[in-house]
């Protein structure tokens, strides 16, 4: 409050406990509570003096209400509603309840049923919460409330690893992936069926992140249970997505190895292979919708579709969704709504709940688009990329090239302009990249070597931070410093680098560029201080107009090898092997889109 004295402590448990410090802000709150029964009430913000208040008043059944309080004159005044538009009488109430895990464990859950439907015998969705490491609680819930208007009975287990209940129910769960914490949803499932609220023959489960992962798990490993799954941008190997923390994330990289198993270790290897959904996709027999976003860069969309192969050669009822402008979650309207139509549809399919008939244009234009018959689906096989690199066809030629680029992503475009540089060091070609933002001012600069143009040194500066990085004998050596900390770069690369830095699209433009031409070669990613193997192939050729003129050019794609990076397009005109424009997807940002066009 005003005297920077503590006024009250909140702890959330089925519902949020209050112990009052200061007893003029408790009166007050009794006041509104009085008015206001139901509700889970909250001071979003206050005047100076603090004698208006702003409340946020919220349940399970309102999304939230905002009300001005006087604690002068007590009185307390509506001012609006968010999702004023949604019938509040026709939500569904979400009740507290608890169970008993397969180890005698109690655990926490909410339970939401369909609204003038007896609670018997009803279709179920076990809906695990993201994380692991949060927890649902009391209030409304978007997608509870979508499910119970559908007629499922909807389970919102808080597993062992959620967090909010203390330490030893927290570290219970560790090393329990798709064991314990598994069963502590399977275990609530039974429990419903017990009380005769569930009917075991129509029973599902849907969830996303960590909840797609147990949806896996769930039907790999507990087959019998489920009669229809939903997993959204669900990790299949615990292996891969361990990989892709970065180095420079090691105090989480540490946590993750606790919580989870450490890969490093013989029998934490194990224990994750065999955690690992992937690893029993043949035991899967449960009609499955598989929701993937293609620039995810934590699930593997390699791994994604060996499921859904797995699936279809048994044949098994499967379904797959793959969003090419979508990361690690949906953030597109147009691809949510898409998805729980499609979802609807699905768990109506097999489950028996309602689903609505009609569809808008835009929805079902996109269904279209995203939607993958699974009979297309071809399990990417291992490219093999050589320790050597490919052979180019010229040198770099001197000079300075401009670019008008931009990155756009969530909604937004950020402009840049950049500058392109290639001067003759001594033996070196040095290729620097001078990019102005709003933000600030970024370079890049690399030393290739004439002729064969492998990457020998580079050194990035951006606000606080410096890299630099030496290429010698396979390996990578550097340093990545900012705010007067450093930390250091090493890594074994297993061959030499081609076109990665600055000088990497000129590197791509001095190879033989042909129809059909295709190569392999190393990048190594300094942030994940990892080698990424890259595919390119020579798509044919187009008219491409940049400001700079049109231009007969070779289109470039680089991909790669391994399921997982960045989308490379590039266009080098034919006449002088200038790039005349790049475009980069980039999983890393949720597949935001980086375009740079030629000006001079």
């Amino acid at each position: 409050d005003v005297t920077n004295e503590l006024v009250a402590t909140a702890y959330v448990d089925d519902r949020v406990r209050i112990y009052w410090k200061n007893p003029d802000w408790e009166n007050d709150y009794k006041i509104i509570k009085s008015k206001l029964p139901d509700k889970e009430l909250n001071v979003a913000s206050t005047t100076k003096d603090e004698r208006l208040w702003m409340i946020v008043a919220n349940s399970d059944r309102e999304p939230g209400a905002r009300y001005l309080f006087d604690r002068d004159t007590k009185k307390l005044t509506y001012q609006y509603s968010v999702f004023d538009k949604l019938p509040r009488a026709a939500l569904a109430e979400e009740k507290p309840i608890s169970y008993k895990s397969s180890d005698g464990l109690v655990i926490p859950a909410y339970l939401t049923l369909p609204v003038g439907v007896a609670p018997k015998n009803l279709p179920l969705i076990a809906f695990p919460h993201g994380g692991p490491w949060g927890r649902d609680s009391w209030g409304y819930s978007s997608i509870a409330q979508f499910l119970a208007n559908r007629g499922y009975a909807v389970l919102q287990p808080n597993f062992r690893a959620s967090t909010g209940y203390g330490k030893k129910f927290l570290n219970a769960g560790n090393n329990e992936w798709g064991q314990k914490m598994q069963d502590d949803i399977t275990w609530g499932v039974k429990y419903l069926v017990d009380q005769g609220i569930a009917d075991p023959k129509r029973v599902g489960i849907m969830g996303g992140s960590y909840g797609g992962y147990a949806t896996l798990a769930g039907v790999a490993f507990t087959p019998d249970v489920y009669a229809a799954a939903v997993s959204i941008v669900g990790p299949s190997n615990l292996l891969t997505l361990l990989n892709s923390i970065p180095p420079y994330w090691e105090s989480i990289r540490t946590i993750f190895n606790e919580r989870m198993g450490n890969p490093n270790t013989e029998a934490g290897k194990a224990q994750l292979v065999r955690q690992s959904p992937l690893n029993s996709a043949n035991r899967i027999k449960t009609p499955l919708l598989v929701v993937q976003g293609a620039n995810d860069p934590r699930v593997n969309k390699a791994e994604s579709e060996q499921i859904v192969v797995a699936l279809r050669d048994r044949g098994f009822p499967v379904e797959y969704m793959l969003a090419p402008d979508e990361g690690h979650g949906f953030a597109r309207p147009i691809n949510n709504l898409a998805l729980f139509t499609e979802a609807e549809k699905f768990l109506a399919k097999h489950l028996g709940g309602r689903s609505q008939e009609s569809v808008s244009p835009a929805i079902s234009t996109r269904l279209a688009e995203i939607m993958v018959d699974p009979k297309t689906v071809v399990v990417a096989k291992k490219v093999e990329v050589s320790p050597s690199s490919p052979k180019p066809a010229a040198e770099l030629t001197p000079g300075t090239s401009t670019y008008k680029a931009s990155l756009s992503a969530g909604g937004q475009t950020i402009p840049m302009d950049v500058t392109h540089t290639v001067s003759d060091g001594n033996g070196v070609w040095v290729v620097t990249e001078t990019a102005q933002m709003p933000m600030g001012t970024m370079s890049d600069s690399s030393m290739v070597s004439k002729g064969t143009l492998l990457l020998q040194r580079r050194i990035i500066h951006q606000g606080p931070a410096t890299i630099e990085v030496q290429f010698a004998d396979n390996k990578a050596t550097g340093t990545m410093s900012m705010n007067g900390q450093s930390r250091p770069i090493s890594a074994d690369l297993g061959g030499v680098l081609f076109a990665d830095g600055a000088g990497a699209n000129d590197a791509v433009a001095a190879l033989p560029l042909a129809e059909g031409y295709t190569t392999t070669f190393r990048n190594f990613d300094i942030m994940a201080q990892q080698v990424k193997p890259r595919l390119l192939k020579v798509e044919g050729s187009e008219k491409v107009t940049v400001p700079a003129g049109t231009f007969d050019a070779w289109k470039v794609v680089i991909t790669p090898a391994e399921g997982i990076g960045e989308t490379t397009t590039i266009w080098v005109n034919k006449a002088d092997r200038r790039v005349v424009k790049i475009t980069n997807v980039l999983p890393q940002m949720n597949g935001a889109v980086a375009t740079a066009e030629l000006v001079k």
